[in-house]
Order: structure tokens, then C-alpha cells, then sequence
């Protein structure tokens, strides 16, 4: 049988972020509330002319090796643990003079920002909280009778039903506050496990069981479709993009945006030289280097201008007001770019709609780290795809080897196919796509669709000729028959990489020697699901 609820009498806050302590804990006090707290919270409310006393005074025994032992005391434990509706525990707190602790307002050491600014091991250590999450787990366990709260923005709530209800809070309330409390210290936990995961076998190393936990950073509008509801949550992958991406302009980001954005820069990661890619759900549509980012924006964009209406633009260098004002000509959702020239944000500021990001930095695609994905039941974790490839890495399996431009677009070529949802092939010349096939279940329909999507677009502009004549084309994966490659030289590539390892490897070779053309193998395919 439940014991009556009783008005919250007693409180311990000890926090970290001491957002809005100082006046939450006023309103305690002004309620009659005994406070208990630590350390510099302690002296906090003290200097705020709050009645607060000390937990040492409290449990009789000092905070002791510097201050890692202070809480972790039977009279603090005891008092959040008890079950007010059982005689043997009410009987065990007057034996041993434990005071019943109502309410519970703690957050974190804050390990995970500790880590993110690159602090040294010893340091990140130290901000491993041990008595903060032993509180947080004893009083969301004992939620029946204890009010927890982990974070400031709950202040307003629970001060507000403390008021409405003669300084009781609802069942239901501390229900959710519980969970929220188990769902904090299991991040915590999370990045604690991750971090010493990376520290002894870097971030590729998949433990049993594994640790995945993040932080919600946003509550978006909703997810893939109107009806579905979605956040975004932050991990510990201090990885730059578009989640730690300053938005310098535009409405929220949508999930699409996020997904698309995400995409867009770590393809444009892999060039070392300017780069420009656009991406219109989650597939490339245009994707060039130049001698300028200016440049670059134009090849790519001469891909398929149409598909790049409404597209999602990364640049892997800061954005010049030059490049801007190029892009203003069209319309896209986002740009993102390392960094954003003053002149650049304000060519762009008309545009209202436009989400404008900075992400400080370009993402290593050398970068070991794990993907992780949902199925029914369960998660699929893999290694990031950060294989590079250099023409070292190639293998000249046909009669004539390619020319040095071709070779220089064929890795073009397949850095971009790596990025292309499967099946993929990916028509190139002069360092930009001329043509993009993504997503198919024949390798032959991807290869057709990309060179009907290069004649389209070279139709729009009024130009003659083919422009996949001295192309060169990437498949994500080997050709299984030789009537995907016809298709490609029949389209007028000259030159194709592709991992090999079919069974009829002769086959597609001796069709390219017929038509005189080039094949390297790399022995890597690059599916992307």
C-alpha cells in the first residue's frame, strides 16, 4: 500500500551547470525546504543568501580525496533509497538517524565537454562522475516517492507544480523524470565507454556489448515524411559536419536536410583540391574539383542543373563572396562550407530559406569510426569506409593503359562512386561528373540512366555534341556481365575502373580491348546501401 503523498521537505542539489540553481533553490527555501548540497554549489547558494547546509555536516563525515568521496554515505543513499510505505524501512531510518531526501537536483561532471575540447587523459578522468550517477539511479529508482532532476530546464516545471499542489509533485511527473534521469546516466555511461574504447583501440574497435548514446540537440519539425516525428541527437564522434555546424542563417534544418548534408561534405572531403558536390536525396547530382571553388561550383552544376533545384550544396573550402553570388542564382536548401566570408553571408542573406552552415572543418576521410544502423531487433555496426585510393592501388587489366588525364578522372570517378547510393556508375571528363547513375537494381539500367541524364542536360544547354565522348566511368562494383560495360563505352567513355572479381572478369576485359579502351581493377569495391 502506497504511503500519501507528502510535500517535498528536504532537497540535495550538488550540480555542475549551475544555470538557474541559485534562484530554483530560492524558491526551495521559500517553501520551507532544508537544502542540503556541496562543494561549489554549497558555496553558490551561500552567496545568494540561500539557506543551504553542507552534505559532510550532514553525514558526519568529511568530503575526502579531493572531494572524490562525499556523497557515496548510507544517511545520503539511505535517504534517497527508502520506501516511506515500508514499516522495515521507516524502522531502519530512525535506528541509524537517516533523514528522508525528497527531492534529488544533480547533473553531471561534465566528462563529454572535457572530451570534446581535447583535454589530456588525467584531466578527462577527473571528470568521470561517480557519485552523481549512484544519486541519479537511487532516486529515478525510488521515483514512487523522489522528485529527480537532472537538467535546468526542468526547474520551471517542477516549481511550477510545487505550487500548484502544496509543494507536491505528480506521480506521473516524476515517472518522466526518472526516465529522463536513467536516460542521462546511460549516455553518460555511453561516452565514458566510448571514449576508454578509443583510448585503448581507437574508435573502430566494436566491444561486447557496445555502448551507442547521444544527446538530443533538436527536436525537429518531423522526420522523413510529415507524419513521422524525429530529434537529433549528439554523440561523443567530435567528427566535423553538420551537427556541430554553426547555422549562420535559414529556418531548422529538416531530417532530409540533416541526412543530405551529412552526405554532401563528406563527399566533398575526399578532394584535396576545391570542390564542390550537390546532393539531392542522398545521391550526387553533380560533383566537380577546379582551380577555384568557384569553378568547381559551375562543373558541378553543368551536371544536372535540373536535379540541383532545391539540391543541398558542399564546399570544402571557406565560401567567397564569388561563389556565392553564383549560387544565389539558384535555389538550394543548404550550403555548407568550412568557413563563410562576410561579403559570402551577406550575397546570401537574401535568401531567407537558405540554411547556411559553418562546420570549422573538413571531416578526415581517412578517419577510422563506426556506422551505426536500426534493424528489426537489433543494430548493424560497421567500420567507416575510409579505404583511400591512389593509382598505386590499380591494376592495368586491359591492352592500352589509360593516359594520364584519364587516370587523374577515374580516380575522380571512383571517389565520387563511393558515395553514390548502389548500384552506381559515374561518368566523368575534366575532374567533374558528366553523368550519374545511382540506386538501381541493374548495374545496365544505372549506366543508361546516367547517360540519358548527361544527353538531357546537354540538350538543355543547346550543345551538340556528346558530352560523355572521352569520358570515363566508375562502377561502385564489378560488372557482372558485359552488357553493363557496352553500355558505358557504346555511351563513349573511354576509360573504366571498377573493383573486378567476377567470374566473367575475361569477358568484360576482352570487350573493352575491343573497343580499345582502358580498365584498371582495384580490388575495393565501394557498395553504399
Amino acid at each position: 500500500m502506497s504511503a500519501a503523498p507528502r510535500p517535498i521537505a528536504r532537497a540535495l542539489i550538488s550540480v555542475s551547470d549551475k544555470e538557474g540553481v541559485a534562484e530554483f533553490a530560492g524558491f526551495l527555501a521559500d517553501q520551507g525546504v532544508e537544502i542540503l548540497s556541496t562543494g561549489g554549489t554549497a558555496r553558490l547558494l551561500e552567496e545568494a543568501d540561500v539557506p543551504v547546509k553542507e552534505v559532510s555536516r550532514h553525514t558526519g563525515f568529511p568530503e575526502i580525496m579531493d572531494g572524490r568521496v562525499k556523497t557515496l554515505h548510507p544517511k545520503i543513499h539511505g535517504g534517497l533509497l527508502a520506501r516511506r510505505d515500508v514499516a522495515g524501512h521507516r524502522e531502519a531510518m530512525t535506528d541509524y538517524g537517516i533523514a528522508a531526501i525528497d527531492l534529488l537536483v544533480v547533473n553531471l561532471y561534465p566528462f563529454e565537454e572535457t572530451v570534446a575540447r581535447g583535454a589530456p587523459a588525467e584531466e578527462i578522468v577527473e571528470n568521470i562522475d561517480i557519485g552523481g550517477p549512484a544519486m541519479i539511479r537511487a532516486a529515478a529508482k525510488n521515483h514512487a516517492f523522489v522528485t529527480v532532476v537532472t537538467e535546468p530546464a526542468d526547474y520551471t516545471a517542477v516549481r511550477a507544480e510545487m505550487t500548484e499542489f502544496g509543494g507536491i509533485t505528480r506521480p506521473e511527473t516524476r515517472r518522466a523524470l526518472a526516465a529522463k534521469a536513467f536516460a542521462r546516466t546511460a549516455a553518460y555511461d555511453a561516452a565514458i565507454a566510448r571514449w576508454l574504447t578509443v583510448e585503448v583501440g581507437g574508435p573502430a574497435a566494436m566491444t561486447n556489448p557496445i555502448a551507442v548514446a547521444g544527446r538530443r540537440v533538436a527536436a525537429l519539425r518531423y522526420g522523413e515524411n510529415p507524419h513521422q516525428q524525429a530529434s537529433l541527437y549528439r554523440t561523443g564522434d567530435r567528427r566535423p559536419g553538420v551537427v556541430g555546424a554553426r547555422q549562420l542563417q535559414g529556418k531548422e534544418l529538416s531530417y532530409n536536410n540533416i541526412l543530405d548534408t551529412d552526405a554532401a561534405y563528406e563527399l566533398v572531403a575526399m578532394f584535396d583540391r576545391p570542390a564542390a558536390a550537390i546532393i539531392k536525396h542522398a545521391n550526387p547530382c553533380g560533383v566537380a574539383i577546379g582551380e577555384s571553388l568557384a569553378q568547381a561550383w559551375f562543373k558541378a552544376l553543368a551536371c544536372d542543373p535540373v536535379s540541383a533545384f532545391g539540391g543541398i550544396v558542399a564546399l570544402n573550402r571557406t565560401l567567397d563572396v564569388a561563389t556565392a553570388h553564383a549560387i544565389a542564382e539558384i535555389f538550394v536548401e543548404v550550403v555548407i562550407a568550412p568557413d563563410v566570408e562576410p561579403a559570402a553571408a551577406e550575397a546570401l542573406a537574401g535568401k531567407k530559406t537558405l540554411r547556411l552552415l559553418a562546420a570549422e572543418a573538413v571531416p578526415d576521410p581517412a578517419e577510422d569510426g563506426l556506422i551505426v544502423r536500426t534493424v528489426a531487433g537489433g543494430l548493424l555496426v560497421q567500420t567507416r569506409d575510409s579505404a583511400g585510393l591512389t593509382a598505386h592501388d590499380l591494376d592495368t587489366v586491359t591492352d592500352r593503359a589509360p593516359t594520364d588525364a584519364e587516370l587523374d578522372d577515374l580516380l575522380f570517378a571512383a571517389k565520387v562512386a563511393k558515395h553514390v547510393k548502389s548500384n552506381a556508375i559515374v561518368y566523368a571528363k575534366g575532374g567533374a561528373t558528366v553523368g550519374i547513375g545511382a540506386g538501381q537494381t541493374s548495374r545496365v539500367d544505372s549506366a543508361r540512366i546516367a547517360a540519358r541524364k548527361a544527353a538531357d542536360a546537354a540538350r538543355a544547354e543547346g550543345e551538340s555534341g556528346s558530352r560523355l565522348a572521352g569520358s570515363v566511368a566508375a562502377s561502385d562494383a564489378f560488372f557482372p556481365f558485359a552488357d553493363g560495360l557496352e553500355v558505358v563505352l557504346d555511351a563513349g567513355a573511354t576509360a573504366v575502373i571498377q573493383p573486378g572479381g567476377s567470374v566473367r572478369d575475361r569477358e568484360v576485359i576482352d570487350t573493352a580491348n575491343r573497343a580499345g579502351a582502358a580498365m584498371l581493377f582495384s580490388g575495393r569495391r565501394s557498395f553504399r546501401h
